[in-house]
């Protein structure tokens, strides 16, 4: 237990205390006690959290303590530090509308006027495997389009994306210079069908080593895959990947209504 029974929270003027003869280092405390602070929602999205000197006072540590288990959050992405001003609680760069409209990524922070980079990694023709084959609904040896892209706003990657892409369906896609296109637009204009819709799976991951180093993480670092298959207006499969988010730069959100 971080706390103990008797705390008071720090608004309220009295000093918060930590189990000094724990096991557990001090700094890893400091993170747990301001990320638990965090969740709760008593400190809010984009407020200052209390100064070093105030987190010292309040939790009776040296500064170099402080810092240590402040560095951790900065480092996780919770918390970012603004010279001259304080340290904030991180606004999430995008939120990702889950909903019944679909919209690629790219469309998707269009329609909320973020700004981004689009860095396109790999491009290559291979040849589909079995599961690739089997979910693009091609023949196992056939061609498809292997593209990875990495997305960023002010400088910090949002997102890592992977795609296996049907050629049969919208041929020239290879050489669409996808820095510049997006996905959908290019495939919608190349095979003269709509995007009809798309199957999204996401599950919780540690990041890897090549990942990370795309999404600037630690390797070990939780991460969200948005494993999707998308289909043409006709069913036909044309997209079978992954999108992979780093946890405190974006947020799925959704709005569902009851029918009465």
């Amino acid at each position: 237990m971080l706390l103990s029974d008797t705390t008071s929270n720090y608004m309220g003027g009295a000093l918060e205390t930590l189990d000094k003869n724990g096991n557990v280092p001090l700094h890893v405390q400091v993170s747990d006690f301001v990320r638990e602070k965090i969740y709760s929602r008593e400190w809010g999205v984009e407020e200052r959290i209390p100064s070093e000197h105030e987190l010292m006072a309040m939790l009776g540590l040296s500064r170099g303590t402080v810092q240590k288990g402040i560095r951790a959050l900065v480092d996780e992405g919770l918390l970012v530090q603004q010279r001259g001003r304080g340290t904030y609680v991180t606004q999430p760069v995008m939120a990702r509308p889950s909903s019944n409209r679909l919209l690629s990524y790219a469309e998707s922070m269009h329609a909320q006027g973020i700004d981004f980079v689009t860095r396109v990694v790999e491009l290559r023709r291979e040849t589909a495997g079995k599961a690739c084959a089997q979910f693009l609904q091609l023949n196992q040896g056939e061609k498809c389009l292997y593209l990875s892209r990495v997305r960023s706003v002010d400088n910090k990657p949002v997102m890592f994306i992977e795609s296996h892409l049907n050629i049969r369906v919208a041929p020239g896609l290879e050489m669409v210079d996808f820095s510049q296109e997006g996905l959908f637009a290019a495939v919608e204009r190349l095979s003269g069908r709509g995007v009809g819709s798309s199957e999204v799976t996401y599950r919780a991951r540690t990041a890897g080593r090549m990942r990370a180093k795309y999404l600037e993480c630690d390797e070990h670092t939780p991460i969200l895959e948005c494993a999707q298959l998308v289909r043409l207006d006709d069913g036909t499969p044309v997209e079978w990947g992954s999108v992979w988010l780093p946890a405190n730069r974006c947020v799925i959100s959704s709005e569902t209504r009851r029918e009465v």
